[in-house]
């Protein structure tokens, strides 16, 4: 007895205008620079906050306000990028149902980049929203893994375009009597989707980017941090309490400054001392940041106290018990710029424990992460 067949499913039919190559290859080319700025400045922002050891030397502290700015833009390209790529992949999506599956060599390496890059490309886009929030649904570390997928977004997106490069050139202008065409039906219904797309774009970034763009901080509506709201006017992403540091008693702490002449030196000593203030921003991996006035002791000085040579690296311990920026590590191109303070006070105030009472690192081009809090120790390496 034979088995009756199992129907058979039709393929979708798909009339609707605009999923065409042009409007594809229009919506890619902004999708694709907002990428290349999220990947560029996402490497800035890996080199700095993990840098190599080679490079530690190596590694600028001027511009001062230059890891704000490349961290600014990585944050909003990538904010940005998120209605992109859901417009991207509206064009494109019925091509998912063509016949046959696979008609060629290049049509398969075609589906396979295109594979690897929307699963990248939704992963590296909505996990990067989730590390500003700071909510990490995942059993893994975020930047490593978020640092790798970025590696495996780019490289499928060179693939793509070189497979595509035929269509891509086709359809960048209006040269081609195909484009014509395409541009004399649809040109106005096309006109009225990117106005809408662009109008979204521009409507996330305004409600987003004024967590780093500080004059557009009114407009700050949907970012998680407001450049003007926390403690002493400033935001922070790790309390006192949550790194378990409270109770610090001004009166017995004592910073230890290890090197050929070692010694230890309290905070009455410490304000005693030469006291120079500088402006300089506090620059966070989640894109907020904001610039505040510094006071406290140049590094450079404690470290020549200690007799520590010109070349010589510093690791700064923090009275933190665990985390993952306890102990970090600076060149001597920080370490001796005359910006990098061991803050005491902040806008004329001292410090509250949430901003590392009784002191705390602050340099030029910096992560925030790097900014060690509640310090303990200084190591000339």
């Amino acid at each position: 007895m034979r088995l009756p067949s199992p129907p058979r499913v039709p393929v979708p039919s798909f009339t609707a205008r605009l999923h065409d190559p042009r409007t594809a290859t229009v919506i890619g080319r902004w999708l694709g620079i907002a990428v290349a700025v999220c990947f560029v400045t996402g490497l800035i922002s890996h080199v700095l906050q993990h840098p190599p050891e080679a490079l530690v030397p190596l590694l600028p502290s001027r511009p001062a306000w230059g890891y704000r700015l490349s961290q600014g833009l990585h944050v909003a390209s990538g904010t940005a990028a998120i209605p992109l790529l859901v417009a991207k992949l509206w064009t494109v999506y019925p091509k998912l149902f063509a016949q046959p599956v696979v008609r060629s060599v290049r049509h398969a390496l075609e589906r396979l980049s295109v594979a690897a890059m929307v699963a990248a490309a939704v992963f590296e886009l909505f996990s990067g929203l989730l590390n500003i929030v700071q909510w990490y649904p995942w059993p893994f570390s975020f930047v490593p893994v978020h640092f790798a997928v970025a590696w495996v977004l780019v490289g499928a997106l060179l693939v793509h375009v070189a497979v595509k490069a035929p269509d891509i050139t086709a359809h960048w202008s209006r040269r081609s009597p195909e484009v014509r065409a395409l541009a004399a039906a649809d040109g106005p219904d096309r006109r009225s989707l990117l106005a809408g797309l662009a109008a979204a774009v521009g409507a996330v970034t305004l409600v987003t980017v004024g967590q780093s763009f500080t004059p557009l901080k009114r407009f700050d509506l949907l970012a998680p941090r407001h450049p003007d709201r926390g403690p002493q006017a400033l935001p922070v992403n790790r309390t006192a309490a949550a790194a378990g540091v409270t109770g610090v008693s001004a009166g017995r702490w004592r910073l230890a400054v290890t090197g050929p002449r070692p010694y230890e030196i309290g905070l009455a000593e410490l304000r005693a001392m030469p006291q120079h203030t500088v402006t300089l921003p506090i620059a966070c991996v989640e894109g907020w940041s904001r610039s505040a006035e510094w006071t406290g002791v140049r590094i450079r000085d404690l470290l020549e106290r200690a007799g520590a040579p010109p070349g010589a690296r510093l690791r700064v311990v923090s009275l933190e018990g665990h985390g993952a920026y306890r102990v970090m590590e600076m060149g001597q191109g920080y370490a001796r710029d005359p910006l990098t303070l061991l803050a005491l006070r902040i806008n004329g105030e001292v410090l509250s424990p949430d901003h590392g009472f009784p002191a705390r690192i602050i340099a030029p081009n910096r992560p925030g992460v790097l900014q060690t809090k509640w310090v303990a120790r200084l190591e000339v390496l």
